[in-house]
């Protein structure tokens, strides 16, 4: 009996452990899995996140925004007629009038300029110039095209009219302070030859009224024609304009310049004139449309 019962508290022991060993195990087994799972989801995390970060260097930068792809290849029309009576010293007058057509985009456009100018008693005079403009940079354009002259000589006894085409080729745009300048050279039949450069800059004096001072300088190369004039600085004229804006389609506008032309040369057709200068007075009428 007595042998039973030690037996019995033997195995009970043995159980016991047992019991315990395998609790544990379990506990530890849990826990290491635990762990292992915590430390899978941080490699994870961790990783998204260097992909994330990758993800966001690695995206391209913006590029700048250039509004003339946007907007440069709209087309607009801008025509200007402008009219004035002019008087010089003696008293003598004399009707000016200009039109003015351009139509494109920013990078293409097309000018038309016809001028007509009438002195009293005398016939008219004209020309015009069709010029095809392209963008040279921001500011600057240069221009290609054809000019046709239409002008007159007094004779003893008659009236001659000499008609004539150049070629065109030179400079617009926005020179340094805001100079609208204008700068093309003409080449035409019998040697003709002559650069011309007109210049002008508004300054604003009110939103309504705007002073406008200009220079127009004209240099004969060569000229071999019938009325030929005399070579080097054939023309200068310089003043100040005064207009008045009544909205940006009308504008009336008075003038007061000093010109210089040095004159015509001696041909088989005409005599040889001298120069002349002096003051001229201008009041005229500008509509834009």
């Amino acid at each position: 009996m007595r042998i039973i019962n030690l037996f019995a508290k033997s195995v009970l022991g043995v159980s016991v452990c047992s019991l315990s060993g395998g609790v544990m195990a379990e506990t530890a087994s849990h826990a290491a899995h635990s762990g292992a799972s915590m430390l899978a989801t941080v490699v994870v995390s961790d990783s998204a996140s260097h992909q994330s970060h990758q993800s966001v260097i690695s995206l391209p930068e913006s590029q700048p925004h250039d509004h003339r792809q946007e907007h440069g290849a709209q087309i607009y029309a801008v025509t200007t007629v402008d009219t004035q009576w002019q008087l010089n010293e003696s008293g003598e007058g004399a009707l000016q009038s200009e039109l003015q057509t351009r139509i494109g985009t920013d990078e293409n456009k097309l000018f038309l300029k016809i001028h007509r100018t009438k002195h009293e008693s005398q016939p008219t005079e004209y020309d015009a110039k069709l010029l095809y403009s392209r963008m040279l940079s921001d500011f600057w354009d240069v221009q290609a095209g054809v000019r046709y002259r239409n002008q007159t000589a007094e004779l003893v006894q008659q009236t001659d009219t000499e008609e004539s085409l150049d070629v065109v080729l030179g400079l617009h745009g926005l020179a340094p302070y805001f100079f609208e300048t204008d700068a093309h050279v003409y080449v035409g039949h019998d040697h003709y030859a002559a650069v011309e450069l007109e210049t002008t800059r508004d300054l604003l004096l009110t939103q309504k009224w705007i002073a406008q001072p200009y220079l127009d300088v004209k240099l004969q190369i060569s000229d071999d024609t019938r009325y030929a004039q005399k070579t080097g600085l054939s023309h200068v004229a310089a003043g100040l304009e005064l207009r008045y804006e009544v909205n940006k389609n009308i504008m009336p506008y008075v003038d007061v310049g000093y010109a210089y032309h040095k004159g015509n040369q001696h041909t088989a057709w005409q005599t040889s004139t001298p120069s002349e200068q002096g003051w001229l007075y201008a009041a005229g009428l500008r509509f834009r449309f």
